[in-house]
């Protein structure tokens, strides 16, 4: 259910704080580089309309949190002093568009490292839980533009949203049970507004 404006204030404003949106970055809220990291705040580059995104979305989420696989510091190719300036420029950007992101939580592992963080696995979502205990995974929804990301959600009974256009994993994503897909984040935050 969203919050519209035929809908009680009072209970839009219930309903939006009881809802958490779990957001994938590297192509969803930036240009994913296929085979690269974004190790500098330079190589960081919004997708198209994501300020207006999360600005719009920032208004129906009760909970915003950033879930990124980031294996370029387990395989030493950059370090999380990088990682951090990358997600300063981030934040700089969200809220110079009037939106939030409350929290980012990144896996550094490398994929054969086993961990319990890296998605699919949902180390991070339960990190999130621990520092919002509020979170209810049944009230959440994940937005990604992986296999991993909808797997992750799926696992945990989230709502899942897929951001199309990641052409190495196309065949496995038409398969899966995915309850939205769209183009851009944009178009999902336009599509709830």
């Amino acid at each position: 259910m969203v919050c519209s404006p035929a809908l009680n204030m009072f209970l839009c404003r219930e309903m939006k704080n009881s809802l958490t949106l779990f957001l994938d970055r590297d192509g969803v809220i930036n240009r994913r580089m296929p085979g690269e990291y974004v190790k500098h705040p330079d190589e960081f580059i919004p997708e198209p309309g994501m300020p207006e995104a999360l600005r719009l979305l920032s208004g129906l989420f009760g909970h915003i949190v950033v879930v990124t696989n980031q294996a370029g510091i387990g395989k030493g190719v950059m370090d999380e002093p990088d990682l951090d300036r990358v997600h300063r420029k981030m934040f700089e950007i969200v809220q110079a568009g009037g939106g939030r992101i409350d929290r980012v939580y990144y896996c550094p592992h490398r994929p054969d490292a086993g961990c319990d963080c890296r998605k699919p696995a949902t180390g991070m979502a339960f990190q999130a839980k621990a520092d919002f205990p509020d979170i209810d995974f049944s009230r959440a929804w994940i937005v990604g533009d992986s296999v991993a990301d909808m797997k992750f959600g799926l696992a945990l009974g989230m709502k899942t949203v897929l951001i199309t256009g990641k052409a190495e994993e196309a065949g496995l994503l038409e398969v899966m049970e995915i309850d939205y897909r769209f183009g851009a984040l944009l178009d999902f935050a336009r599509f709830l507004t």
